[in-house]
């Protein structure tokens, strides 16, 4: 990681910086607590997990009054996805917790605070497509209309479950990287990105494809919320019960709205999402999202 990046990352996980007040500093060495080991994630691109570990900083510290003190610390090797998940199931994992959208699988084999760390932004999308093809897609006014396009996605990703199971034709592809090129060599006609992905792309591999773009009429709209997940053992246990409580703390008091306000804002007003034509989809595989709760979700213009 870059200086300025690690600079960045040490002031967003300071509580001061985004307006929360640290408890007095004692004069004595704290009393021993939960220690929290967050990974390292091998070539990521962008802030969102900036965002993740401030926000579990946050429930750590919003708890410590009720459940002690605690260390937080970030494990020195960098990992990828998979490999993180896969520390996660070791008895003796070098890593206590993860942040990662949901999916079945997860929700099995570790133990999750069902609270939408990003208020269920990942689930919003918009379209990465040819220029050519603008003109098409300002005519889809329905999922019948986006049923005669494909969709571009990476192999065995949570989201090839979902567009197949509201019936849009998917075409995976077997690394993240090769999908720009499917799409401008026409395999496929659109890659639905997160919103914090999508404008990140652009910047990144805008100059090798000049003909991708952002599509600016129409927004997917599906339950994937970005959880965080522990480890099934005992510490698990009692790491999800006071990651539990702060995170609700942080709901109530209006602490994690600020800091989705915050950190996102910049990233969701270039993208106009309350002026798109909204197609929602649904998310077979998780019954257990608490979408009755308003609260917890992100929703374009208040809607």
């Amino acid at each position: 990681m870059a200086p300025t990046r690690r600079y960045c990352l040490a002031a967003a996980l300071s509580v001061a910086a985004c307006g929360v007040a640290r408890p007095a500093a004692s004069k004595s060495p704290p009393a021993k607590g939960a220690t929290v080991i967050y990974p390292l994630h091998l070539g990521t691109y962008d802030a969102r997990y900036d965002y993740d570990w401030l926000v579990l900083r946050t429930a750590l510290e919003k708890t410590a009054a009720s459940h002690g003190p605690f260390e937080m610390k970030q494990f020195s090797e960098a990992m990828s996805p998979q490999r993180v998940a896969q520390e996660l199931a070791l008895p003796h994992g070098r890593v206590n917790v993860m942040a990662r959208a949901a999916a079945p699988a997860f929700e099995r084999d570790f133990l999750t605070i069902r609270i939408p760390i990003d208020k269920g932004l990942l689930g919003y999308r918009v379209l990465l497509v040819r220029k050519d093809d603008l003109s098409r897609f300002a005519q889809v006014r329905s999922l019948q209309d986006l049923r005669k396009l494909r969709a571009g996605m990476g192999k065995g990703w949570a989201d090839v479950a979902i567009l197949a199971h509201a019936g849009l034709p998917v075409v995976e592809g077997s690394a993240h990287e090769n999908l720009y090129a499917m799409l401008m060599a026409k395999r496929f006609d659109y890659f639905a990105r997160g919103v914090d992905e999508a404008q990140w792309e652009i910047k990144e591999y805008g100059a090798r494809y000049p003909q991708m773009a952002i599509e600016p009429t129409l927004l997917l709209r599906y339950p994937l919320p970005r959880y965080l997940f522990v480890r099934r053992d005992a510490e698990g246990e009692s790491l999800a019960r006071r990651l539990k409580a702060g995170l609700e703390t942080m709901v109530q008091d209006g602490t994690l709205d600020a800091l989705f306000r915050q950190h996102k804002s910049g990233v969701i007003e270039p993208l106009h999402l309350d002026r798109r034509r909204l197609l929602t989809l649904a998310n077979p595989g998780l019954p257990d999202t608490p979408l009755n709760r308003p609260e917890l979700w992100y929703s374009p213009g208040g809607k």
